[in-house]
């Protein structure tokens, strides 16, 4: 379990590093780095910068799986950790427009990318350390811990930006966030430098049996399984950032809701989220992977609609409400049993390698844009029904592809 705790605390600092981006893209950036944009276009251009941290993500899924599958899990994680840590507390450091000009955004997208090239290698490896440490009839639970790093680093985004002062945020007051990762980094360092290497990885080693070409035998005996972890994973990740970027920026500017309001509703969701994620985790180990994760995706359609007629409203604690009902409890089933649904669908010399593409590939497709794309139907039909429609159609596309995944119950698929 120690591990699994190590797995979740390393995830959150990652996600938060990675989703205070969300944030800022959605309430400071369209002002202080593209401010000779309209503000519809600023908001595209804001979200397009968030979104080209995701193109990244497959090139670190590449170099961090072919080396997390031939030197061990551990080391690249450090590797990640620190990568991550770096590219934020620069981004809270850098000149806006009016200091620099154009060389503004584009040191904002270099640093982007090196995030999403981190975060490329990040989850895979978190995951496969708490999944191949776990019991063989407790792996459901075990990586459900990394995922809950997800919703952890939300609502630790949110309150952080909520502890800046409204009269100082667009001057310096954005900038605590990414700075304060720093000390977070260390935090995260230094749990993650004392666990050990996974004892699949190590055996392994034993053998010799470590792959010598991760990447090339991971799509030779496993290109399957890679595109339906990509497909499976879809609407997870276009809910996710949906809830956590756009919502944010929906609520606000759209609908007219306080700041402050709108990021109170995604701690709390997110607070909530982290509760629920190992419950779901726990009961896969009883009824199987595969149909809770399928039960969360459909969840996660029929919620979506709701929600938006709750946000529609104006009503602040309605708002709260439609987070809770998508973000708190709806993703729940899905992420709680992703970690290791998606691991334990590879062998164990290409799994690294495996996962991390699958899921990096995923992000690109529909995580990246997702706010991107709801700015952009929204603009062009003047109804929320066009983002609600657009996100049922990622649900049933992820729900299909799930159903081609393995999945029992751990005492019958003890991975």
């Amino acid at each position: 379990m120690r591990v699994a705790l190590a797995s979740f605390i390393g995830t959150t600092v990652e996600f938060y590093d990675f989703l205070i981006y969300g944030t800022a893209a959605a309430l400071v950036f369209p002002q202080l780095f593209f401010p000779t944009a309209s503000p519809v276009i600023g908001l595209l251009l804001s979200f397009a910068t968030f979104g080209v941290g995701f193109v990244a993500r497959p090139l670190g899924g590449v170099v961090f799986g072919h080396f997390g599958d031939r030197v061990g899990r551990k080391r690249m994680l450090v590797v990640s950790l620190l990568l991550m840590g770096t590219a934020t507390v620069l981004m809270g450091l850098l000149p806006t427009y009016a200091q620099i000009g154009l060389a503004a955004p584009v040191l904002l997208t270099l640093l982007r990318l090196a995030q999403g090239f981190a975060m490329g290698g990040e989850w895979g490896g978190a995951t496969l350390m708490a999944v191949e440490h776990a019991p063989p009839r407790r792996k459901g639970l075990y990586g459900a811990f990394p995922q809950m790093g997800a919703p952890a680093g939300s609502a630790i985004a949110a309150g952080a930006f909520l502890l800046v002062p409204e009269s100082q945020f667009l001057t310096w007051g954005w900038r605590i966030p990414f700075l304060a990762s720093a000390v977070l980094i260390a935090i995260g360092l230094a749990i993650r430098l004392t666990v050990t290497e996974s004892p699949d990885f190590t055996a392994l080693q034993r053998r010799a049996a470590v792959a010598r070409m991760p990447i090339t035998e991971a799509f030779g005996r496993h290109w399957r399984q890679i595109l339906l972890v990509a497909g499976a994973y879809l609407s997870q990740g276009v809910f996710a950032y949906i809830c956590v970027a756009y919502l944010v920026s929906y609520g606000t500017k759209v609908v007219g809701i306080d700041r402050a309001q709108a990021l109170f509703a995604v701690l709390v969701a997110g607070t909530v989220a982290v509760i629920t994620y190992p419950v779901f985790g726990a009961l896969s180990d009883v009824v199987g992977r595969r149909p809770v994760f399928i039960g969360g995706v459909v969840a996660m359609g029929l919620a979506i609609g709701p929600a938006f007629a709750l946000i529609n409203t104006g009503d602040p604690n309605r708002f709260l409400l439609a987070q809770l009902l998508v973000f708190g409890f709806a993703m729940a089933p899905a992420a709680g049993v992703t970690g290791s649904l998606f691991s334990l669908s590879f062998s164990a010399e290409v799994r690294y390698s495996g996962v991390s593409i699958g899921y990096t590939l995923s992000q690109v497709l529909g995580s990246a844009f997702a706010p991107t794309i709801a700015t952009a139907l929204l603009a062009a039909t003047g109804t929320s029904m066009s983002i609600v429609a657009y996100l049922v159609g990622v649900s049933v596309i992820s729900a299909a592809s799930a159903g081609f995944l393995p999945g029992g119950p751990s005492r019958s698929h003890p991975g």
